[in-house]
């Protein structure tokens, strides 16, 4: 069976291989454009809109229930005023 060649294609059989050369080559200089354009990517929505309309949203629930609760035991409120409804057999204390 033959045996494969290492990734540095140097025989390994004579104490890991042949020598590289390190040799220098002067490269050209390469051209750097100085100038950077900053692109802000307008994706929608933020997660500080979501904050904002998510606690005016849970205010608003808040106002209504608490509305709602007002004018179904009490009469009062603002909204639901005229849905108030005694028990039967509650006369208002007159008397009887």
């Amino acid at each position: 069976m033959a045996r494969s060649k290492g990734r540095s294609g140097g025989n390994r059989k004579g104490g890991g291989g042949a020598a590289r050369k390190s040799t220098s080559r002067a490269s050209a200089p390469v051209e750097v454009d100085d100038e950077v354009e900053v692109v802000e990517e307008e994706g929608g929505m933020g997660i500080d809109d979501g904050i904002v309309i998510m606690t005016f949203l849970l205010l608003l629930a808040g106002f209504v229930c608490v509305d709602y609760a007002r004018g179904q035991s009490h009469g009062e409120g603002i909204l639901f005023k005229g849905k108030y409804e005694s028990p039967e057999g509650f006369g208002g204390g007159s008397g009887e």
